[in-house]
């Protein structure tokens, strides 16, 4: 009914960007928080940048000044613009969305996306 489509990984020399889309599609009512997480092998899935339905972001410390997250409210889209990539940034990243469905009442679900590779060579 809904999913999160992901596009934009692939592999890149350390220094170089890379830019992340996901896109909500289905029967979505309306999207809260929506968010980039990674999860590097062997380690935690942990959050990478969030940013609110206002527009307001928050990243983990490793990427500030590197990432930048945004949102297109009207195509339900979430990027992240990702630059002075380092190998440590090397992971699966995910994109979520807390949003409610058409029918889905007052409450508000999680939604993941399948993951895309973003691989940075040194």
């Amino acid at each position: 009914q809904v999913q999160l489509v992901e596009s934009g990984g692939g592999l890149v020399q350390a220094g170089g960007s890379l830019r992340l889309s996901c896109a909500a599609l289905g029967s979505i009512f309306s999207i809260n928080t929506m968010g980039w997480y990674r999860q590097a092998p062997g380690k935690q899935r942990e959050s990478v940048a969030i940013i609110s339905r206002g527009g307001s972001p928050n990243y983990v410390d490793s990427v500030k000044g590197r990432f930048t997250i945004s949102r297109d409210n009207a195509k339900n889209t979430v990027y992240l613009q990702m630059d002075s990539l380092k190998p440590e940034d090397t992971a699966v990243y995910y994109c979520n969305a807390d949003l409610r469905t058409w029918g889905g009442g007052s409450r508000w679900y999680d939604y993941w996306g399948q993951g895309t590779q973003v691989t940075v060579s040194s």
